[in-house]
């Protein structure tokens, strides 16, 4: 993990996932399932907001769902800071 994502997972991002529920453009009575995942601000979610809008307006299926689920992966009580350490062999 990188230093730019432990710091985005401190200032609170979170791993979101979105199952994205859309009409296939040739057939709109076929649905079709595309999964999203990236790490995202609670509530707002605007990276997930973001490829929304670029869905809406460069793709040709429209969407019919959304559903998603938020998981922080750093919880305040599980970060500590560490100053040395001790290798035991």
């Amino acid at each position: 993990m990188s230093q730019k994502e432990t710091r985005a997972l401190l200032q609170g991002h979170g791993l979101t996932t979105a199952e994205i529920t859309y009409r296939m453009p040739d057939f709109q009575s076929m649905l079709q399932i595309f999964t999203w995942q990236d790490y995202d601000l609670a509530p707002n979610f605007p990276k997930l907001k973001k490829f929304l809008d670029f869905w809406q307006e460069e793709l040709e299926g429209p969407l019919h769902s959304v559903r998603y689920t938020h998981q922080r992966l750093i919880k305040p009580g599980e970060w500590r800071k560490v100053d040395g350490e001790f290798l035991v062999n």
